[in-house]
């Protein structure tokens, strides 16, 4: 009795990831260290000077890491509601944040009480930043207002009130103190001057502004909001360069490698996308296990710190040198492949005494049922919500295999109308099983009507079947249009025939002679 032969799996070709440079220095990073905030982290901040220590605003508190500490090296927690963008001075001794209760305090990073106390705006602080002379602080509010505040006389210098909605992203200039730029959740970006009553440039986003990013030439601004990265010219007036649409929730966060080279952008969809700054296309990207509201990026790339709605702050540190060489060492101390093959070929001699051992065979669950002869639950273990979706190169197998014994339509008759939908979506999925949309078709004719979301797929298969088959015979007609196109191309060669003094098999003074007459009757 011959063995069962299990069902053939055909293997398709699969893509390969293309490794790029930035493929390679972008994957050069370690397992994320997590740590647990006490809410959601809405804004993390480097220090410039060395070491590169972090801060990180979640829910009431601040709190400053060391670049490879897990736990806070300082902690500010006098605030009464909910804190808002930490930020370092340029030199790293001062702190600055907003706060829910419309107060805006700074600190000494080596001290805990509050150095100084900015009150002034009605409604929650969500923008701070120091100008580039570290004299002066930039604080942008839901009351509508972006203020520049004094920090030797504890005053405020001036007032701007040109924004319609809540203001919830700025930045400094660091090449000029008086030049500062701000995003409101009226769409619009604003370009200040402090010598000046009124702003000198403005710009439509056409989204809620969320983040907003200098270039170090500063003759480019970035903008995020919506699903929208814009790239401005403001050399040009705030000209738009490039509008990004690569993610599918809200862009909450930007930043810039140190290269300047780099642009990374962190939305909602819990995805980081890298830009390359000459195209504008993405180069790599990050999945993160929940939506994204901050992100900051050490100097030199060292670190990528991430915070999340979950108040989770997530850290990866790049791989050292020494690291490099371990998973090197340890790729190379792996079995190769001819440790598994050793012996394969072995030849016995004429003495030996071979004892050879049963192989058995391990059928799957559908093969089991094939070889019982149980066509209906062969095919709905093929359609097993798991295998149709992750490997559907199994289901359509199975499905041929049946067609070959001859018993597809057994198997695709008597099923009720859940399992037809499944059936049906499958189908829809893969469009190249065109015998079975036919087969199904003729089984169920009778049943048309009764179920609405079986007729709504029907009728999407049905077009989906009338398009493959357009393009197939489009296909057919290019094809044919190549063949005509080789064949006129390639040079024509004499063939000598026997019996003939001509090439061709054509008889001498034929050629170009003319035919019989016929005569008149």
């Amino acid at each position: 009795m011959a063995s069962f032969k299990s069902t053939k799996i055909p293997i398709y070709p699969k893509l390969g990831e293309k490794v790029t440079p930035d493929t390679l220095y972008w994957k050069n990073y370690k397992a994320p260290v997590q740590i647990k905030e006490f809410g959601a982290v809405t804004s993390i901040d480097f220090s410039s000077l060395a070491p590169h220590n972090y801060a990180v605003t979640a829910s009431t508190r601040i709190h400053i890491y060391g670049p490879f500490s897990t736990e806070p090296v300082k902690t500010f927690t006098r605030f009464k509601d909910t804190a808002y963008s930490g930020k370092f001075r340029s030199d790293g001794q001062l702190l600055v944040a907003g706060c829910e209760d419309s107060v805006v305090r700074l600190f000494d990073v080596s001290g805990k009480v509050a150095l100084r106390v900015f009150k002034g705006h009605t409604k929650g602080v969500h923008v701070t930043d120091f100008t580039s002379d570290c004299y002066h602080i930039l604080t942008g509010s839901d009351d509508y207002t972006c203020r520049l505040w004094d920090i030797p006389n504890s005053t405020e210098l001036t007032s701007y009130k040109e924004h319609t909605d809540y203001i919830r992203c700025g930045t400094t200039s660091k090449l000029n103190r008086d030049i500062f730029i701000t995003g409101s959740y009226d769409h619009t970006l604003r370009v200040f001057d402090a010598r000046v009553e009124k702003s000198v440039m403005t710009m439509d986003h056409s989204q809620p502004v969320e983040s907003v990013l200098l270039y170090p030439s500063e003759g480019l601004l970035v903008s995020a909001g919506g699903r929208y990265v814009k790239v401005w010219d403001l050399l040009k007036g705030g000209q738009p360069l490039v509008s990004l649409k690569n993610h599918h929730k809200t862009v909450t966060c930007l930043s810039l490698s140190s290269n300047g080279q780099r642009l990374l952008s962190a939305s909602l969809d819990r995805h980081v996308k890298i830009y390359n700054t000459t195209n504008y296309k993405v180069v790599h990207n990050f999945d993160y296990a929940a939506s994204i509201l901050s992100l900051a990026l050490a100097p030199d790339d060292e670190s990528i710190v991430v915070g999340m709605t979950n108040g989770v702050l997530s850290i990866k540190h790049r791989k050292s040198p020494e690291e490099k060489r371990e998973m090197v060492g340890k790729q190379r101390m792996q079995p190769v492949y001819r440790i598994f093959v050793k012996g394969r070929n072995y030849v016995p001699k004429k003495d030996d005494f071979l004892v050879s051992k049963p192989v058995k065979s391990h059928l799957a669950k559908y093969d089991k049922q094939l070889k019982k002869f149980n066509i209906s639950k062969a095919l709905d273990t093929a359609l097993e919500s798991w295998r149709r979706n992750r490997k559907p190169e199994i289901t359509v197998a199975v499905m041929k295999e049946l067609d070959r014994r001859g018993t597809l339509k057994n198997a695709l008759a008597g099923r009720d109308e859940q399992n037809l939908s499944q059936l049906l979506n499958f189908l829809i999925g893969c469009v190249c099983v065109i015998l079975l949309p036919s087969v199904s078709s003729d089984i169920y004719q009778a049943v048309v009507g009764q179920s609405s979301v079986v007729d709504r797929q029907l009728v999407r298969l049905q077009e989906l079947v009338e398009r493959e088959v357009d393009y197939q015979q489009d296909l057919l007609e290019v094809l044919g249009m190549l063949d005509t196109l080789f064949a006129t191309s390639l040079p024509r060669k004499e063939v000598p025939c026997p019996g003939s003094s001509r090439p061709n098999g054509l008889a001498e003074g034929s050629l170009g002679a003319p035919g019989p007459q016929l005569q008149a009757a």
